[in-house]
């Protein structure tokens, strides 16, 4: 097994880092059942033919944080981190057996906060169910850091992220400047029960889904970065 500071060097060098068996069968069954017990008819909840979300996960299911926050993902992030990181975005994202949502190559430039100000360096905004999201500082981007659990077994076959190792040291890396003959894409398999640690700059996608199995995943975002001038994170906790 791999040693908290191999963790750090592969997500500081190649932008992400898998880790198996954080949660147990049981744990991740739990919050299953949560969420199909959850009434979907909130404004947090998106559901279509290729796709069921849930924003602001951890605020819809306060529950659920001693789950999900166990003993082993604290001292992964307290390890690797430090800490003085807090959640500032959480989501849900269920790709169904049928689907055929494809994400294209992007890097996750934006922040989600309480309002819309105008402040310098911070723009351009957007606006999405109440939602402000603005794209900060570069500075902030480098340093938050990314959590995805894995609550099914994902592949190539079934939407597993692919991601262009050490993009995320390149700045703002814009998908139709990619040098394929220079650029190597990698398959990021990880089993039910283990995680993806990401940074936000990381080129990434999600092909369709090919075998008919589910991509359940929580995709949790940290920062320790207080915002200026009476900006605050939207989800901070």
């Amino acid at each position: 097994m791999q040693t908290f500071s191999e963790k750090q060097i592969e997500l500081t060098n190649r932008g992400f880092a898998v880790i198996d068996n954080i949660y147990t069968d049981d744990e991740i069954n739990k919050i299953l059942e949560a969420i199909q017990q959850a009434d979907r008819s909130k404004e947090t909840f998106r559901q279509s033919a290729d796709l069921f979300a849930i924003r602001q996960f951890l605020k819809e299911f306060p529950e659920l944080q001693p789950i999900i926050f166990n003993e082993k993902l604290n001292r992964i992030i307290h390890n690797i981190f430090g800490k003085d990181y807090f959640v500032v975005k959480s989501i849900y994202f269920d790709k169904p057996a049928t689907s055929n949502w494809y994400v294209a190559y992007h890097q996750d430039l934006t922040i989600s906060v309480d309002r819309k100000l105008e402040l310098k360096n911070y723009g351009p905004w957007t606006t999405k169910q109440n939602q402000f999201a603005v794209q900060p500082p570069i500075s902030i981007l480098e340093n938050n850091f990314t959590i995805r659990i894995h609550l099914d077994q994902t592949d190539e076959n079934n939407g597993a992220l692919r991601v262009i190792e050490g993009s995320h040291l390149k700045g703002v890396y814009r998908p139709e400047e990619i040098d394929w003959s220079v650029e190597k894409e990698t398959i990021c398999a990880v089993n039910k029960c283990g995680i993806i640690l990401m940074k936000p700059l990381l080129l990434h996608s999600s092909a369709r889904t090919t075998n008919q199995k589910k991509r359940r995943v929580i995709h949790i975002e940290f920062s320790n970065t207080e915002l200026p001038d009476g900006l605050n994170w939207s989800e901070k906790n």
